[in-house]
């Protein structure tokens, strides 16, 4: 399940150290705990993450937020989320 997705924080909680980011793709909402992520995020931050199981589902790891200069990078290299 380590497949890079793109999408949005729907929000997220800095007191309780959760929220929900939605996958541009699939409009899926998928949970996300602090432990998570790699960076501070706030509703409507672009990120990237991979998904992975956890104690109540898939949830969203590896949350990293995407600049202008990522989103780039990852269109110029034929970036395809559903093959990588």
């Amino acid at each position: 399940m380590n497949t890079k997705h793109i999408g949005v924080v729907k929000f997220f909680n800095v007191g309780r150290l959760y929220g929900f980011i939605t996958d541009e793709d699939t409009g899926r909402d998928y949970f996300c705990h602090n432990i998570g992520l790699s960076c501070h995020v706030k509703k409507g931050d672009r990120v990237t993450f991979e998904l992975a199981d956890g104690l109540k589902g898939v949830e969203a790891v590896n949350v990293t937020l995407l600049n202008d200069n990522d989103l780039l990078k990852i269109l110029c290299n034929g970036y395809d989320n559903k093959t990588q």
